[in-house]
């Protein structure tokens, strides 16, 4: 029971280890290059996803709830399109490195449809790809498809933030003494575990809070500045 309660806990990994054994079997050539390709993303995501995560608590800590939702918020309307297109045109990296900084951006105010420009626009139109573009494809061809991709991007984040509401996205979840741990933006980092290990524990690569009593606030605070995707919140108000 215990075997079949970690391959559901890891159904994704072990359908895509069995992936690779079937194609090992049936073409190994196939198999060895689809291994080495694997192995390069996942070294560029060890030496980009660190570099993202302390940026995006720096941005956490330095740019207050009130300017987020003053330029990304539901109200900002024009404005907040504006920005969400510089935001994700002057970015560097892959667009799985805007995730953490979505989470961010949502959770201090950001709508989802700006949320949406953001990422489009770091995948497809981001300033680095355009000037590579211009060198291969030449300036009429950049031109006429970054327009066209913009207005698409604009249809797109409209009819998103329609079908899917703030409460669709991962929530917070109430735990004990007053600590809020949002358990699907756990990256399972274990920092906060690390930090305050009287308090936190890992759980299925998930964050959670241990039974306890007083709290070590100052320790608390660490745990709480450590995590990367600011997934951990304490309101002394609603303690239990």
């Amino acid at each position: 029971m215990t075997i079949i309660k970690k391959i559901k806990e890891n159904l994704f990994l072990v359908t895509v280890a069995l992936a690779y054994i079937i194609m090992f079997i049936a073409k190994p050539a196939m198999g060895i290059e689809s291994v080495k390709s694997s192995g390069y993303y996942i070294k560029e995501m060890l030496m980009i996803m660190p570099v993202i995560f302390v940026l995006t608590a720096l941005l956490d800590m330095w740019v207050p709830k009130e300017k987020i939702t003053q330029y990304l918020g539901k109200d900002a309307k024009a404005k907040g399109i504006f920005f969400s297109f510089l935001v994700g045109s002057i970015s560097a990296g892959p667009v799985y490195a805007a995730f953490p900084m979505c989470i961010m951006l949502h959770k201090k105010g950001a709508s989802i449809r700006n949320i949406v420009i953001i990422l489009s626009s770091w995948a497809v139109i981001k300033v680095p790809m355009l000037i590579n573009e211009v060198k291969f494809l030449g300036p009429k061809f950049m031109a006429i498809r970054w327009v066209l991709t913009v207005i698409a991007i604009i249809i797109f984040s409209w009819i998103t933030a329609k079908i899917i509401k703030d409460k669709d996205l991962p929530g917070e979840v109430l735990t004990q003494a007053g600590l809020h741990i949002n358990r699907d933006a756990c990256m399972g980092c274990t920092l906060c575990a690390k930090t305050y290990p009287e308090v936190f524990e890992m759980e299925n690569k998930k964050a959670l809070v241990k039974p306890h009593e007083a709290l070590d606030m100052e320790k608390l605070g660490n745990a709480i500045k450590a995590c990367p995707v600011k997934a951990i919140s304490y309101n002394e108000e609603k303690k239990l």
